[in-house]
């Protein structure tokens, strides 16, 4: 790949999460306390990040994968996301917020798939080259979340500015979008049913036992994500913790460490190893928020957040490649798909409405118990691992 590709690829990741960081991590924060949204409203507002993956697959494969350009959607996509998210700055309400929120998720979750599409058009050896490119997402993450934390937005009340930001970095990268590498449709001329864009080919895997006990988990430890997701940000405000936002990145700073080290860790440890340790991790992360303050156990805090590159990367990223080593080469992609589906989909969505009724249940004069919520969600992350760890037979360790 050449410099000036490499560039290019690289600012179009950083731009593509630091979107995203922008303005997702403090949502809840900003719509609790700036358009006074109860949990339930919250938990709905975070549902169209689900609602959004469910209709991403037939933006891909309806129209990207066979009529225009990936890096042409690309544009199009962010710079509709762009009005989207402005105009959702301007709401006084949440029933005027909600719909531009959802309007932009629409928009925004297809960006993901063709980020990585145009990337791997570039690359001719992706395993070796993607990583370098992909780090750059996350270090935009990062900067987001840091720059929150530094203007003190969630202090001085001005998180509606976060959206404004997120509006113009996509405005930005909508217009770079059109100067990406060319990056023709890749299924020009087929025919796609309903079932290759659902990746429901991949069903077949389900008579595989352990594949099963597998695709229940995660759509089960996706229930206690939505918690995480949602509500740590107002939890954090709410307990006194500054510059939230600027804490919550060294979870993104944990990921991508965990990430280099898996390697050795598949090694090791194997597939059901990987998978259980991550689903324990999650029970870990919820009871340190249970029993954390600001004061005399800010550790615990710190060492919830921390924990998320062990929860994601241990369980999501060990699931991709146990799912890609099961499919084989013809169901690969329908099984990331229908995977993807079900976690970022349907797990996600069921986590988004319980997460918000718990969390308007354990309210006492104006205050959330927030040790009472974050036990629901460490409960069922508790659950999930046990039966996960019952039934899971994983007899081939996986190699790096």
């Amino acid at each position: 790949m050449n410099l000036n590709n490499r560039i290019k690829l690289s600012t179009m990741m950083f731009l593509e999460f630091f979107i995203w960081g922008s303005w997702f991590v403090t949502m809840g924060t900003y719509l609790g306390k700036n358009l006074l949204s109860d949990g339930v409203q919250i938990g709905s507002a975070y549902s169209t990040q689900s609602l959004g993956a469910i209709i991403a697959p037939f933006i891909i494969g309806l129209i990207a994968d066979r009529f225009f350009a990936a890096q042409k959607i690309l544009g199009v996509l962010h710079l509709a996301g762009g009005a989207l998210l402005w105009f959702a700055s301007t709401s006084l309400n949440f029933e005027s917020f909600f719909p531009f929120i959802l309007g932009y998720m629409i928009a925004y979750m297809p960006t993901l798939a063709l980020v990585n599409s145009i990337s791997f058009k570039q690359m001719k050896d992706p395993e070796k080259e993607f990583p370098s490119i992909r780090v750059f997402g996350t270090i935009g993450w990062i900067v987001a979340g840091i720059i929150i934390g530094w203007l003190n937005w969630e202090q001085s009340g001005n998180l509606v500015l976060t959206f404004k930001m997120a509006a113009v970095a996509s405005i930005v990268l909508g217009l770079l979008s059109f100067a990406l590498p060319h990056t023709p449709p890749a299924k020009k001329g087929e025919k796609t049913s309903l079932g290759d864009i659902l990746g429901l080919d991949a069903l077949k895997l389900l008579k595989n036992k352990s594949f099963l006990i597998f695709f229940i988990a995660s759509i089960a430890i996706c229930i206690p994500l939505a918690f995480y997701y949602n509500f740590t940000n107002p939890f954090l405000n709410e307990i006194g913790v500054k510059a939230a936002a600027g804490v919550q990145v060294l979870g993104q700073a944990s990921e991508t460490l965990f990430m280099l080290l898996m390697p050795l860790f598949f090694i090791r440890l194997g597939v059901k190893k990987m998978l259980a340790i991550g689903m324990i991790a999650w029970v870990a992360r919820y009871l340190f928020f249970a029993f954390g303050n600001a004061d005399a156990n800010y550790w615990m805090l710190i060492g919830g957040i921390v924990l998320h590159g062990i929860c994601y990367d241990f369980f999501f990223v060990t699931g991709q490649i146990y799912t890609d080593r099961l499919a084989g080469e013809r169901f690969k992609s329908a099984a990331q798909g229908f995977i993807t589906l079900a976690t970022y989909g349907v797990g996600m969505l069921i986590g988004s409405i319980i997460s918000g009724m718990v969390v308007d249940k354990y309210v006492v004069d104006g205050s959330h118990l927030w040790k009472e919520i974050w036990m629901i969600p460490a409960a069922i992350s508790a659950a999930v691992a046990i039966m996960f760890l019952l039934f899971f037979s994983d007899k081939k360790k996986v190699e790096a």
